[in-house]
């Protein structure tokens, strides 16, 4: 059961990278930064974070599951 979820989820991470589709949806999300926490509202992740200059890859959508 659990290596199933992970194959799910990977199979859909690879969906989004087919599909360029990483750091950049069709909905609005909250982005937060990684590496100091700032947080960004769009469609997208900004290439280089404002705050402390990392790059793009250093984004992910923010998760409120808590």
């Amino acid at each position: 059961a659990i290596e199933k979820t992970h194959e799910e989820r990977y199979r859909k991470l690879l969906q989004n990278v087919k599909a360029q589709e990483v750091f950049k949806k069709s909905e609005v999300k909250v982005w937060e930064c990684r590496n100091c926490g700032h947080i960004v509202v769009g469609t997208e992740a900004p290439d280089i974070c404002p705050v402390c200059k990392h790059p793009q890859s250093y984004f992910e959508v923010r998760a409120e599951n808590y």
